[in-house]
């Protein structure tokens, strides 16, 4: 597990179901002065643990496909019925 994954699921894990994290918080656990140079690695482990169905990037509050989603986001873990989706997904 990479240092950028057990923020995003330490961060996750103390929330209620389906609560959310923004990058910036993950970013700001994994470097509190220079943060913002840790987005774009928060953003790639996120897309690949999305891919993997263990990650679910909001955008406007609803799921969005991974592999095309632009602008501000949120992460969450998967609900039980997304977690099937995602895996029956051919995308």
């Amino acid at each position: 597990m990479s240092p950028v994954e057990a923020v995003i699921f330490d961060l996750l894990a103390k929330l209620p179901a389906g609560k959310s994290i923004s990058p910036d918080e993950a970013a700001k656990v994994l470097d509190a002065e220079a943060w913002r140079r840790q987005l774009g690695r928060v953003r790639s482990e996120a897309i690949g643990l999305a891919r993997a169905g263990r990650l679910v990037i909001l955008r406007h509050n609803k799921p969005a496909d991974p592999n095309q989603f632009r602008g501000v986001y949120r992460l969450r873990l998967p609900l039980a019925d997304e977690a099937v989706a995602v895996l029956d997904h051919d995308g």
